[in-house]
């Protein structure tokens, strides 16, 4: 069974380096506990780890538990590593995430202030 990454009502990324290696009940222990997120409410949940060329969700298709594991062959993700939280993402943000992009706002840079410097000779 695929699954349509746009059909479930709530997609987050979890933020940080998660070991893929881990399986669907410690993934969802990890969501659970950490996060205080329902499982069962039609979310998908994306984890990155080290690698930026790879991906898994989890996702409950209301029987039982999907584990998808993506690689890219070629391109790799923009992943927010900053902190160990979840954010929910949009379709537009799922989209440029799975295009490479960052989904995530950022910080507005602010031009510097115009400054008069006057020198003074001696």
């Amino acid at each position: 069974m695929l699954v349509n990454y746009h059909t479930p009502r709530h997609v987050y990324i979890v933020c940080g380096n998660t070991d893929l290696r881990k399986g669907i009940d410690t993934l969802a222990i990890l969501i659970a506990d950490n996060f205080g997120l329902d499982l069962y409410d039609d979310s998908l949940f994306l984890f990155c780890g080290r690698r930026n060329d790879r991906f898994r969700v989890l996702y409950w298709d209301g029987e039982g538990f999907i584990l998808l594991y993506k690689r890219f062959d070629n391109g790799r993700l923009t992943w927010p590593r900053n902190s160990e939280e979840v954010k929910a993402l949009d379709s537009q943000q799922l989209n440029l995430l799975l295009k490479g992009l960052n989904p995530l706002p950022q910080p507005k840079v602010h031009s510097a202030k115009k400054r008069l410097i006057s020198f003074t000779t001696f």
